[in-house]
């Protein structure tokens, strides 16, 4: 029995279906599914959460390289299906709840005696893709890896170089915190119920130092953010809607950084944006 003939069993069995509010495509593709877990380098000492798992599929494959499996499922009816596939299963741990709430810092110090390693490996919901990565990164968890499947167009924004046009401010957050790279493009026939968009699967290196060090880091980000907020407006006009001064304060600024004045956000490197940063909070704190 192949991949897309064990899903179609599983959903017939317990009659269901793919329900668009979870934003469920299962994969059907076991070459895919291979590559997600080669990529993410499991091993026995490794603690992997898996977010969204579904019925199951990456979840098989998981358990047979890691020491520890935590799935976390939201919906009830797979939470239902993973409970009986996997109740022989003593790596494996189920949480019915919603990654966006869950405390993963005490969750992951339960386990921290017992393994080397965390490691996060997910075919994610499109829909909360972003809020789920900026958690993951923004709580600081000890994460050392994270390998996830998300829409191609979301991949290819969240693994671009920041200045490149097709940047958005999570760009930035993404190079601010890990090493991202672009592993492999998933067609949508991959999927059942198939998809209106291909995926692809990214792995984010979680960095020791970050490379750039802001003297205030929510500083930093909340000007990167600002200035995405207005992507086809320049910096000034954006950080003037800010409120953050007035166009002669950010010229000036931009001037005495060997910046242009008519720049936009999306143009910016890290290095570039920590030296606004870092200008706004010598001027706040002289003030």
């Amino acid at each position: 029995m192949n991949l897309e003939q064990e899903t179609k069993f599983i959903l017939k069995k317990y009659h269901i279906c793919a329900n668009k509010n979870y934003g469920q495509n299962f994969l059907i593709d076991q070459t895919i599914v291979d590559s997600i877990v080669k990529t993410a380098t499991i091993s026995k000492k490794d603690c992997i959460l898996e977010i969204g798992p579904g019925l199951g599929t990456l979840t098989s494959s998981l358990l047979e390289k890691a020491g520890k499996v935590i799935c976390i499922e939201l919906d009830p009816k797979m939470v239902t299906i993973l409970k009986d596939r996997f109740a022989l299963y003593d790596n494996f741990e189920l949480l019915h709840d919603d990654i966006l709430k869950v405390d993963l810092h005490t969750i992951l110090k339960e386990h921290s005696k017992n393994y080397s390693s965390f490691k996060v490996v997910a075919n994610l919901p499109y829909y909360i893709t972003t809020p789920i990565i900026m958690k993951l990164l923004e709580e600081k968890l000890p994460f050392q890896t994270i390998t996830v499947m998300v829409q191609k167009e979301v991949a290819e924004r969240l693994t671009q170089t920041p200045g490149n046009k097709n940047s958005g401010s999570i760009t930035y957050t993404i190079h601010y915190y890990t090493q991202p790279s672009l592993v492999i493009d998933v067609p949508r026939t991959c999927f059942l119920p198939s998809p209106k968009v291909d995926s692809a699967v990214i792995s984010l290196k979680i960095l020791n130092t970050p490379p750039v060090s802001p003297l205030d880091e929510t500083l930093f980000f909340k000007l990167i953010k600002l200035a995405f907020l207005q992507k086809r407006k320049t910096l000034v006009n954006a950080f003037l809607l800010g409120n953050l001064g007035s166009r002669d304060f950010l010229e000036k600024m931009l001037s005495e950084l060997c910046i242009d004045v008519k720049i936009r956000g999306e143009k910016l490197s890290l290095e570039q944006f920590q030296a606004i940063a870092d200008y706004f909070y010598h001027h706040q704190n002289d003030d």
